[in-house]
């Protein structure tokens, strides 16, 4: 609270120093703007930045970080008696420490003796350091806010090039966000490579790249009784491919064939009504898209099999027709299908895009050549088009191998290697989730297994996005 307070009595002295810094300017040219080198609002926010950015950005850095410098001072000095417990009991008792002092919660842990008089130590040193680390962010904000509109303001003159410091402040803040989120990205990438490296020191990676099993439950105790473990992720994949599969042949088709209809074939009316609607239908929630799955899609499969297997039942495939009789609302089609279905407005409103992006001149081309409309756009159009097409189905993919909720509620959660569409599966993704949900030991092969699986994915997916985005390089040479 106190630190949104600071905030906002900082951002009302930048907004005077602003107002101080545009009238200054305004003083200096004698009330004619055109006299100086750049508007007037350039100048107050020159004085404006540098009376709020730096103080803005101590004052942040002090919400973010004060708690973990409150932690070091605190556990700096370690009584004898918290000294003597286990690591993760020290860590319960600095953290009621901390919790008492903010007036909040503490964990039901009863101390008595020695620990009680050391706690209420702790308690009243918590207090005193968060005091000192808040007051004295705010006094230095508040100095370092002052020093900016001094250094600021002075400099606010008729020659003073005001744009080309704005600008560059700008450009400082555009550079700092690409930064951090490459930052991001690297720490996410390392921290995987790192848990998957503890991984694999338990599991040989050949034989979790290539291992036909997948049963990752192993005792945690000496006294639980529980499987060995098997780590071979190949039915996992399998069950990637095979629904990723599926889904793409319902998406590609009739994705590309609504974007071939609404880009050559339809006129302006129709296309300004269906093409938002597949842009929405892209918005849709995949927690929406599994619902459909798992009430409508697939009891309908199951019905219409069912069905087929009684008809054909008695004759010379009963065993099929007993086959599918026995089949169940989960499996990998009805999961295939309806991802399918939520791909199809991203291939559309992509492959549309490309289409449209065609040059005129090579129908206009065509046409002068005698040529019909279906003719030109399966002889020019389609092979003009067809790298960003191309790409654009590789995004699919890989949109599609990411996809999790769908699977988790229409598929099945069994690690199966099968081909068979009627069969319950299960996916990388479902996996991970799994095997990350409730509380987890992570020094368990079990549980570090997600990390080995989360890295194998994030290959597979990087390297299908590097294709596709070489493939859009390569159509946008082309018409540039």
């Amino acid at each position: 609270m106190l630190t949104w307070l600071s905030l906002l009595f900082l951002a009302l002295f930048a907004l005077a120093a602003f107002l101080l810094g545009r009238g200054r300017a305004l003083k200096a040219a004698g009330g004619a703007s055109v006299r100086l080198h750049s508007l007037p609002n350039y100048y107050g926010a020159y004085a404006a930045l540098w009376a709020g950015a730096p103080a803005a950005l101590l004052l942040l850095l002090g919400a973010v970080f004060g708690g973990r410098i409150e932690e070091a001072v605190l556990q700096a000095d370690r009584p004898a008696a918290v000294s003597a417990l286990t690591p993760d009991r020290q860590d319960v008792f600095f953290s009621d420490a901390r919790a008492i002092a903010a007036k909040e919660a503490p964990s039901e842990v009863v101390y008595e003796g020695e620990l009680k008089t050391a706690l209420d130590a702790k308690v009243e040193e918590s207090r005193k350091v968060t005091a000192t680390v808040r007051y004295s962010t705010i006094a230095l904000a508040a100095l370092l806010a002052l020093i900016g509109a001094l250094l600021a303001l002075p400099r606010v003159g008729l020659e003073f090039r005001a744009r080309n410091r704005v600008e560059g402040w700008i450009n400082g803040l555009l550079i700092a966000c690409s930064v951090a989120a490459v930052l991001t990205t690297l720490g996410i990438v390392l921290s995987l490579v790192w848990e998957s490296w503890r991984f694999f020191q338990s599991v040989s990676p050949l034989s979790f790249l290539f291992g036909t099993e997948w049963s990752p439950q192993i005792a945690m105790r000496a006294d639980q009784v529980a499987s060995a473990g098997a780590f071979g992720a190949v039915p996992l994949f399998a069950g990637t491919f095979l629904i990723m599969l599926i889904a793409m042949l319902v998406a590609a088709p009739v994705g590309l064939y609504s974007a071939i209809y609404l880009s050559e074939y339809a006129d302006r009316r129709v296309r300004s009504v269906v093409k938002p609607l597949l842009e929405v239908l892209a918005g849709v929630p995949t927690v929406v898209y599994g619902f459909f799955a798992a009430l409508t899609v697939g009891p309908l499969f199951r019905a219409g099999f069912n069905a087929i297997g009684e008809g054909m039942a008695g004759g010379p495939l009963d065993g099929i027709a007993q086959y599918l009789m026995q089949v169940q609302n989960q499996m990998a089609l009805v999961a295939g299908v309806v991802m399918g279905i939520m791909l199809i407005p991203f291939v559309s409103s992509l492959s549309d895009d490309i289409i449209n992006a065609v040059p005129q001149s090579l129908r206009d081309g065509s046409y002068a050549m005698g040529a019909t409309k279906s003719e030109t756009v399966k002889k020019v159009i389609l092979p003009a088009a067809l790298p960003g097409i191309m790409a654009a189905m590789l995004l699919a993919v890989s949109r599609a191998v990411g996809e999790t909720m769908i699977v988790t509620m229409a598929a099945g959660l069994q690690a199966k290697l099968t081909a068979n569409p009627l069969d319950t599966v299960t996916t990388v993704t479902v996996q991970i989730v799994t095997l990350l949900t409730g509380d987890q030991e992570f020094d368990s092969p079990k549980t570090l297994s997600a990390f080995g699986l989360g890295l194998t994915l994030f290959v597979v997916t990087l390297a299908l996005n590097i294709i596709a985005l070489r493939i859009v390089q390569k159509y946008r040479e082309q018409y540039d």
